[in-house]
């Protein structure tokens, strides 16, 4: 896939793109790559009843995407123009966004440049206002890190940084986390993502963080799921109740014992995403 500016960007693809349900779109968090939503996007393109293609998106500077040589293109504009040039070009209109965090954004902005693209959005623990101490958090290790010498080490590393808020995750499960995070390199690991991202935050101003209302406004067309941890220090309860207080047809998964971002990754919540996903088609066709 290539970018406007000529960047080739992966994504991605699961399942038949002859299959007749919507596609699904899974929109990663900021410092993250496609490889978060591979247990969904398996199980929504694997599913008997209603079998459908996934696709996930490496921003630029991500995964298997190419690293920009210019780190002020990693922006929420570059972004939008990247997954928009990206749904063209796989002709992928209207399909159902899963956004994480900095993919929720997206999709919110995506609702205003092309509402016509877009049949369903699952917002993964964001909404229109972001809570500042979950955005310094979040400054405070990407691109700071410390560089583990093996996956084991760096599942240590995850856990100590995020139990508090994933206090039930297993062993099984931080390693995981952490072959998601780094990938091997030269021998030794590295994060999946370019390590300039970081200056994009770094003049977030955080007493002034601006609202997305009107983006948020601008689904209430579309069926709209929310998915919310818990533990979570992105998407407060308050701004949740604001949302549910803005339209009536919202539904709301609050994940036990996971902070930002919930992993997406339990049948259970795989079974209530799969069932909202479903709902779109039906909606689509009325």
């Amino acid at each position: 896939m290539t970018a406007p500016d000529g960047l080739t960007l992966h994504v991605r693809s699961y399942g038949s793109r002859l299959a007749s349900a919507l596609p699904v779109v899974c929109l990663p968090g900021l410092a993250r790559t496609a490889a978060d939503f591979h247990p969904l996007a398996a199980a929504l393109a694997a599913d008997p009843a209603k079998p459908r293609r996934v696709l996930a998106l490496d921003y630029r500077g991500h995964g298997h995407s190419k690293y920009d040589r210019n780190p002020d293109n990693y922006t929420l504009p570059v972004a939008l123009a990247d997954l928009s040039a990206v749904l063209t070009a796989l002709e992928i209109a209207p399909a159902i966004f899963v956004g994480t965090s900095y993919g929720g954004l997206l999709a919110m902005m995506l609702a205003v440049l092309r509402p016509t693209a877009i049949a369903g959005v699952i917002l993964n623990d964001i909404g229109p206002v972001i809570e500042p101490q979950g955005l310094l958090r979040i400054k405070g290790h990407v691109g700071k890190l410390p560089i583990p010498r093996n996956f084991e080490e760096g599942a240590e590393i995850l856990r100590w940084l995020f139990d508090a808020e994933f206090p039930k995750l297993a062993p099984q499960d931080w390693i995981a986390f952490a072959q998601r995070t780094w990938r091997e390199h030269g021998g030794g690991l590295v994060p999946d993502y370019d390590l300039k991202l970081a200056r994009t935050l770094q003049g977030a101003n955080l007493e002034h963080l601006p609202t997305l209302w009107n983006q948020f406004d601008a689904l209430a067309r579309v069926p709209l799921m929310v998915i919310r941890g818990a533990n979570s220090d992105m998407l407060a309860s308050t701004t949740l109740d604001a949302m549910l207080a803005r339209r009536r047809e919202l539904e709301v998964a609050v994940v036990p014992d996971q902070g930002h971002a919930p992993l997406l990754a339990e049948p259970k919540l795989i079974r209530q995403i799969a069932a909202f996903v479903a709902s779109c088609d039906v909606s689509a066709r009325r």
